[in-house]
């Protein structure tokens, strides 16, 4: 159980590091939850979890001031506890966002810190101590790998049997409307990406690819595939395309002629 918090820890603390790494969005629940059932040993639940939950924290991102629940510890924490506990998504829905919220309150408290290392970096710029701000960067990507390591760790080696019973006291309908809801989510995951990205230009292709996922039985990696061809010869993306000559030299060409 140990070394399995251990594990648990250090994928949340990969999460942390991503952001000194120019975010790679390796945090993201579908990136994290795989990793947490790999080292938990039930890849498949990962999976599943992690496509789930990345469709749950979509639109958890931060705007402005705004800073949104913390979905990278909401994501290792409900999916390690459902792997332990056997359960399913259904259970690591319920268990996401309140431990999201809950991670968040409790970053906000060591946020009072932060603007003194951010005086530092300033201070080392202003001497032109490029070290310097190199330290104060992975000195305060390291303390976060370290929060998020101990929280991680420390909550699944502590709570697995607090959330078996908070588990056991929800009732089996507030579980199975969770279930549909984790039914639903993709549907509505790929309808909130339809309104940001399908245009009058794009309409065709949506319906091409059902067209021939539907009708011709091609799986949707094959439809992938042929999205990304198109792509590439739409775009020109392998630079093979000769422009045509403009107007004014055809006209101009066309003068040439008559002499």
């Amino acid at each position: 159980m140990i070394l399995q918090a251990i594990l648990v820890g250090l994928v949340g603390a990969l999460g942390c590091f991503d952001y000194q790494l120019g975010t790679l969005y390796m945090f993201r629940p579908i990136v994290m939850c795989p990793l947490v059932g790999l080292v938990l040993g039930d890849l498949q639940t990962g999976l599943a979890v992690g496509a789930s939950l990345e469709l749950l924290f979509m639109g958890s991102i931060s705007i402005g001031a705004y800073v949104p629940p913390n979905e990278t510890i909401g994501g290792v924490l409900s999916c390690a506890f459902a792997i332990s506990l056997h359960q399913g998504t259904e259970a690591a829905i319920a268990l996401a966002m309140p431990i999201a919220v809950l991670s968040l309150a409790l970053g906000n408290l060591t946020a009072p810190i932060w603007p003194f290392f951010v005086d530092k970096a300033d201070t080392c710029a202003k001497n032109g101590n490029l070290k310097g701000i190199y330290a104060v960067h992975l000195g305060i990507g390291l303390y976060g790998c370290l929060e998020y390591f101990v929280l991680c760790g420390g909550a699944f080696l502590l709570g697995v049997e607090a959330v078996q019973g908070i588990l056991d006291w929800i009732p089996d309908f507030v579980l199975n409307g969770f279930g549909v809801a984790a039914n639903i989510l993709p549907a509505m995951g790929f309808a909130m990406l339809g309104r940001l990205v399908i245009t009058k230009k794009l309409v065709p292709f949506y319906f091409l690819g059902f067209v021939i996922c539907a009708y011709m039985g091609v799986p949707v990696l094959g439809v992938a595939i042929i999205a990304i061809i198109i792509g590439i010869e739409k775009f020109d993306l392998l630079g093979g395309a000769v422009d045509a000559p403009s107007t004014s030299l055809a006209l101009e060409g066309d003068d040439d002629d008559d002499f």
